[in-house]
């Protein structure tokens, strides 16, 4: 397929386990080795080809769209939430921004350094139209750094995905990346609702597919998170940095 030139980025979150860093900023905006998460994924889907991206606000919404007003690119349009959505309900709102095509969602606190090749441009390239609705980017869970889960994904030989069961321990955690179909949101919930729930019934037609980064990935969620991906980030500065 034609590699994608839209994406959506979830910045909207509250970032509530992730004070008191979060009282005094939105987390999009939350430093790690001297630059915001948000830039670091921006910059990265700017590599990638990415032409326009929507990006959802709410915590700290105007600091928030002033830093972003003042990148270069990509084309950013804001689309702002007076009550948060979730994942999924974010994802539908912003939407419609966007023309009907594949587009690349990414949550906003999320950072990752690309393996041998770019991990967006690999999405690209996995992407089967008549087979999937959503290609989900998942990380080993062996190298998930400090991640303490027990997964969340198994993948099969061609690249379906099933979620993991109540007490088993998957082999690959979501990375927060994704190349999506707009057909995935046909009949979604109104209002607020998990992403979750459409990946299941993906899951449940077999269109929900799934390829594992080759790099690092880091999520930046509590202040322990922060300081992980700060030790392991701090001075990286040549191309593999995020």
């Amino acid at each position: 397929m034609r590699a994608p030139d839209q994406a959506i980025v979830l910045a909207a979150g509250l970032g509530t386990r992730l004070r008191p860093v979060t009282e005094e900023l939105p987390k999009p905006l939350v430093a790690v080795a001297g630059e915001t998460l948000i830039d670091r994924i921006l910059d990265r889907l700017v590599a990638a080809g990415i032409t326009r991206a929507v990006v959802n606000t709410h915590h700290m919404a105007e600091r928030l769209e002033a830093h972003l007003a003042a990148r270069p690119a990509p084309r950013i349009e804001i689309s702002r939430e007076d009550e948060l959505l979730e994942t999924g309900g974010g994802v539908a709102k912003a939407m419609a921004k966007l023309k009907p095509a594949p587009f690349y969602a990414i949550n906003g606190d999320v950072l990752w350094l690309d393996g041998t090749r770019s991990a967006l441009k690999r999405l690209a390239e996995a992407w089967r139209e008549g087979d999937m609705d959503a290609l989900l980017l998942v990380h080993p869970v062996a190298r998930a750094g400090d991640y303490r889960g027990t997964g969340d994904f198994l993948l099969d030989q061609l690249g379906r995905m099933r979620r993991r069961k109540e007490k088993e321990i998957a082999p690959f955690v979501f990375t927060g990346i994704q190349l999506l179909h707009p057909r995935l949101f046909e009949d979604a919930p109104q209002g607020p609702f998990s992403l979750n729930r459409l990946y299941d019934r993906a899951e449940a037609a077999g269109r929900l597919h799934g390829i594992v980064h080759g790099g690092e990935w880091f999520h930046v969620g509590t202040p322990e998170n922060l300081a992980w991906a700060e030790a392991e980030l701090a001075g990286g500065n040549g191309p593999g940095k995020p």
